[in-house]
């Protein structure tokens, strides 16, 4: 028999009416034997999340509020949804504990998971389904790096002796028995890593849209949607600011060959997109995938004369990036000239250390720093197959007046990237897409 994962954002889990519909969505599908749930998320647009109720309730705590006072609503959240199930389950005796280990300061992380293990409790009852909890299942090391072997070994042996689990996403443990919890979005890391451990044949991702568009529905009016997309895509348009899917939510399942579909809980009937290993390599439907990118960047623009002649010109200057703590996302170069970019942010409060070291070290003919750039990513594994892509993509701009500061283009031909002034990122996006999508 098939074995499916299914993982549940916070908007699919945030009232019990959503968690009949998941209930539905399981049940439709015998092979969906493994869940993992994230806390409740919004129920309505001014609504407030459970994981940040829980950080400002500890918060509270730790500066001697009462608990019961600052804990009240978040068991209104969860009371409310177990009797609105009908559900004959008991709380109490894990409310109590979480106050026992906010007033002993366990922890904001100890905190931030206790929406996901509540909510997996819920869910594991309301199914008929064992609960696993992922703090005896999912470790960390003790320089607090999660830990691959162990966890899939001492996963794999829980699953084995279950055929339906809840398994909270979100967090797992460092040796110690501390909770430690992945970054914001971590349930998606969670759901793969279940994936690998179990030896699944699919990865669904439920959320609150139908997969993934070709570019951001806020920038670009009804964009088409993804139907198929490589795992080395997905990281690509996710590096560049495309937020469907936790970006390294794909490693765990990418080792073992898994592919991913995202789809959404309140049009479970969609196909939604599905994510698989590029060396199945898929017929494209468009010679581009997708389009992402994002702002606030900045140029370390630098000229010397015979650079390439100076032996270790370019280790010197990043050695002197690094020890800023600044790390390039691009650096095209030419014969005299190198051109780093990088995050506006890492330049905050620093920027005239930097530049007196550098012109210290590598002593440049010229050197200035030109903020307000947006590196736009124009994605697809279509492009390898196709001449005059990127002749495309520069007409596209050239027509729309949008003057292109940076080109550079990956070994691969998976993806081209532009970068241009910021102003002008909302107008390029669409511009791209109409060149792509609306004349095929």
């Amino acid at each position: 028999m098939s074995k499916k994962v299914v993982k549940f954002g916070g908007s699919s889990l945030a009232d019990a009416n959503q968690f009949r519909k998941v209930a539905d969505i399981i049940h439709a599908d015998e092979a969906r034997c493994y869940v993992v749930p994230s806390a409740p998320g919004k129920r309505y647009s001014d609504d407030i999340k459970v994981t940040d109720m829980l950080y400002t309730c500890y918060d509270a705590v730790q500066n001697g509020e009462d608990f019961e006072k600052s804990f009240a609503g978040i068991k209104e959240r969860f009371e409310g949804i177990i009797s609105d199930l009908g559900l004959t389950l008991d709380l109490s005796e894990e409310f109590e504990k979480i106050g026992v280990n906010f007033k002993a300061a366990a922890g904001r992380e100890y905190a931030a998971s206790r929406g996901e293990y509540l909510n997996g409790i819920i869910l594991a009852k309301f199914l008929g389904f064992d609960f696993i909890d992922a703090a005896k299942a999912i470790f960390f090391t003790n320089k607090g790096n999660f830990d691959d072997d162990i966890t899939n070994a001492c996963l794999g042996a829980m699953l084995d002796k279950t055929e339906k689990a809840v398994i909270p996403g979100f967090y797992g443990a460092m040796p110690d028995g501390t909770i430690k919890t992945f970054s914001r979005g971590g349930s998606d890391f969670t759901g793969s890593v279940v994936a690998k451990a179990a030896q699944a044949d699919m990865y669904e991702n439920w959320t609150d849209v139908s997969g993934m568009l070709v570019a951001d529905p806020r920038i670009v009016e009804n964009p088409a949607g993804i139907s198929i997309i490589t795992y080395s895509e997905l990281r690509e348009l996710s590096y560049m600011g495309a937020s469907v899917l936790h970006e390294d939510a794909v490693f765990p399942v990418r080792s073992a060959g898994i592919p991913i579909n995202i789809k959404n809980t309140n049009a479970p009937e969609d196909a939604g997109t599905l994510i698989v290993p590029s060396e199945k390599n898929p017929a494209a439907e468009h010679v581009i995938t997708g389009i992402a990118g994002k702002k606030d960047f900045s140029v370390i623009s630098i000229e010397k004369d015979r650079m390439n002649s100076h032996k270790g010109f370019l280790r010197r200057l990043l050695q002197v990036l690094e020890n800023h703590g600044i790390f390039p996302e691009h650096m095209p170069t030419g014969i005299d000239t190198v051109s780093v970019i990088v995050n506006s942010h890492e330049l905050e409060g620093q920027r005239e250390k930097l530049t007196q070291r550098l012109k210290d070290v590598i002593k440049p003919d010229h050197f200035e720093i030109v903020d307000g750039l947006a590196l736009i990513a124009v994605v697809g594994r279509g492009m390898r197959s196709v001449k005059g892509t990127a002749t495309r993509v520069f007409a596209a701009l050239s027509h729309a007046n949008i003057n292109i500061r940076m080109i550079d283009q990956g070994s691969s031909e998976l993806n081209i990237i532009v970068g241009i002034e910021s102003a002008d990122f909302e107008k390029a996006i669409k511009v791209i897409y109409n060149m792509f999508m609306l004349s095929e």
